[in-house]
Order: C-alpha cells, then sequence, then structure tokens
C-alpha cells in the first residue's frame, strides 16, 4: 500500500481541495479515493489532518428531493421539542441539559 503525499497546512497544491472546500464550490467527493493529506500542527497533540480530494474528479451536489427536505425538517423539530415539557423551545435543546432551559431551571416537587 503507497503512502500519500502529506503537506504542511496552508500549503496544498492547486487542484486538491478538501470536503468543506469542495462542498462551497458546490461539489462533492463523488466516490473518489482521497490523493493526499494536509496535516496542521499542534503543540501538545499530535498534528490536525484534512483529506484533500481532486476537484477534477469531484461531481456536483445531488439538489434537495422534498422527502430529503421534509426529513431534515423532522429531525429538526424533534431537536427543538422539549422532552419534559412536550413544547417547541424555538432552538435546539443542550444535549448537557436533557430538556428546555426553562425545564432545568424550574425545581421540580
Amino acid at each position: 500500500m503507497a503512502t500519500l503525499p502529506v503537506y504542511r497546512w496552508r500549503l496544498g497544491p492547486d487542484g486538491l481541495a478538501t470536503r468543506r472546500q469542495l462542498r462551497a464550490l458546490g461539489l462533492r467527493p463523488g466516490g473518489q479515493d482521497v490523493v493526499a493529506e494536509v496535516h496542521r500542527p499542534r503543540r501538545r497533540r499530535g498534528p490536525l489532518v484534512a483529506y484533500l480530494y481532486r476537484v477534477d474528479r469531484a461531481k456536483p451536489v445531488r439538489p434537495m428531493t422534498p422527502a430529503r427536505t421534509a426529513a431534515l425538517a423532522a429531525a429538526m423539530r424533534a431537536r427543538r421539542t422539549c422532552p419534559t415539557c412536550r413544547t417547541d423551545a424555538g432552538y435546539c435543546i443542550p444535549r448537557s441539559l436533557g430538556m428546555c432551559v426553562t425545564c432545568h431551571d424550574t425545581p421540580s416537587s
């Protein structure tokens, strides 16, 4: 197995992009293999690694279908619904609390 080329942070060659960079261009990797890595050094831990893909082989992002839009809306609605009071909190419920802030701050009797 051949090793991947490794580049330093911000020094990757033209024609290669990370997943986020591809997404900003309206593209996706499209099943292609990783062609290189970019390493960002850190002081006390190992480097952060970003995988690079070829831009010329990337495919366009698939459009959102009505079913995917409805599923995403339902998932976000579930994240906003408090399991204690069953109301829409208007924001995503913090996982650390497990309920809306109002229910968490109200003393239970």
